[in-house]
């Protein structure tokens, strides 16, 4: 006799019950999204500032970098704006760790992405190509991050993330905002891809 694992149920503000195991695109709605990654903070915290860098943030500062680098399609935008969104219910955790964990954390995270990109009529998952292109903004918003937020000199950023070209700090959202905001404007950006995606 075989014993089902567990549910791992998670529930949401808007009233959706999400099984982080088995996830249904049926139950992923962008205002839990926004509202989970506004309220997820990167570097675990350790920014300056009055407010947490939140995910929600980095999501807008990476999708408006793809877009700079590459002038990519509003489908391409919207899967760089939702590079992270299966934070919004695991969180985030510096990539040291993740490689600590292993493979467990990194399956959820592969079934949650698939579930959320099928939510909103996205391919399950980016092709290697534009996964490496949305990873070099990825790379980039972290240079600014660890360098204006996290404590880093522009020497150690520049070692661990490599030095951007054609962007600077001055270009980018990167004063934190507060979680609200962050979740209003991730909202707004959601939806004004989705309208482009419609008329393009």
């Amino acid at each position: 006799m075989t014993v089902k694992a567990p549910r791992a149920w998670q529930r949401m503000l808007s009233g959706r019950r999400l099984d982080l195991l088995d996830p249904s695109p049926l139950d992923v709605e962008i205002g839990d999204i926004a509202h989970g990654l506004a309220r997820v903070a990167r570097w675990n915290g350790q920014t300056s500032g009055d407010h947490a860098f939140s995910v929600a943030q980095h999501s807008l500062v990476v999708e408006d970098i793809f877009r700079r680098l590459d002038g990519a399609s509003p489908e391409e935008c919207l899967m760089a704006l939702l590079h992270d969104a299966p934070e919004y219910v695991i969180g985030d955790m510096i990539s040291p760790f993740k490689s600590v964990v292993g493979g467990g954390y990194k399956a959820v995270e592969k079934r949650l992405e698939a579930a959320i990109h099928l939510r909103f009529g996205l391919p399950p998952h980016p092709s290697r190509e534009l996964k490496d292109r949305i990873k070099k903004a990825d790379r980039i918003a972290a240079y600014f991050e660890a360098s204006e937020l996290a404590g880093f000199s522009a020497t150690e950023a520049q070692k661990f993330f490599g030095r951007p070209r054609g962007i600077t700090k001055g270009m980018l959202l990167i004063n934190p905002l507060p979680a609200i905001e962050a979740q209003r404007l991730f909202c707004e950006r959601f939806d004004a891809l989705e309208v482009l995606r419609r008329t393009s």
